[in-house]
């Protein structure tokens, strides 16, 4: 068996050990003994669990992005955001690639390489999500009131929460994706109104953030003034 085999046979022995058994059930010898290789060749290839763990996750992420690139750059509205979300979601969840990612960030706070590795994996998802997301704000009136960052990074959380929700109440978690969608629905009605409509929305908008920020300045600065006062 080559070195390329070998490695690939472990990588995909990781992703399955993760998504049967979890982050609790990973180990050295259960992977060996499900990509049926002598465990040494763990060490001798990838030095740590953890170090193949990031490998496989990385690859893997990187593929998955591959062949949903062409959708996402066809999104021009929330709905089809949303609905190109469901669809990466199910695909993903039903490929075990989801549950792969929550065990990752269930691992986080135990393992610093296996923390690192969810970053990177979430980053991953973030980069290939930016372009998307921003280019639909651009021509929503949301434009510059709304960081695309942002959205994008309440976008991985979503998914991430809903997975685990699904775990618990499955019913519950179908709901949540349900009024995602039709809080996708809501804000693509809101496009055509017309430019009157969106300019008194933005406006609207620019007054509640400048309100909000008024608030937060307030409470900082009372605050600061607590804690500067003498004893």
């Amino acid at each position: 068996m080559s070195s390329a085999d070998t490695r690939q046979r472990l990588e995909a022995a990781v992703l399955q050990t993760l998504r049967d058994d979890g982050i609790a059930g990973l180990s050295a010898r259960t992977v060996a003994r499900r990509a049926d290789v002598n465990q040494a060749l763990i060490f001798y290839h990838y030095d740590t669990v953890p170090k193949l763990v990031e490998a496989a996750a990385r690859g893997s992420v990187a593929g998955a992005i591959d062949r949903y690139r062409a959708d996402l750059t066809a999104v021009t509205t929330f709905t089809e955001l949303l609905a190109v979300g469901r669809r990466i979601n199910d695909l993903e969840r039903a490929a075990g690639n989801v549950a792969v990612m929550t065990q990752l960030v269930a691992g986080a706070p135990r393992d610093p390489t296996i923390g690192a590795c969810a970053r990177t994996c979430l980053d991953q998802w973030n980069r290939a999500l930016e372009p998307t997301v921003e280019r639909v704000l651009y021509s929503s009136p949301l434009r510059g009131l709304v960081d695309h960052h942002g959205v994008v990074r309440a976008i991985s959380s979503a998914f991430i929460g809903l997975e685990l929700y699904q775990s618990v109440d499955p019913a519950g978690a179908a709901d949540a994706m349900t009024s995602l969608e039709q809080l996708g629905a809501v804000l693509e009605a809101i496009d055509t109104l017309g430019p009157v409509a969106h300019r008194a929305i933005r406006s609207r908008l620019r007054r509640r953030s400048r309100r909000r920020a008024g608030q937060a300045d307030a409470t900082d600065s009372g605050a600061a003034g607590v804690s500067s006062s003498p004893a």
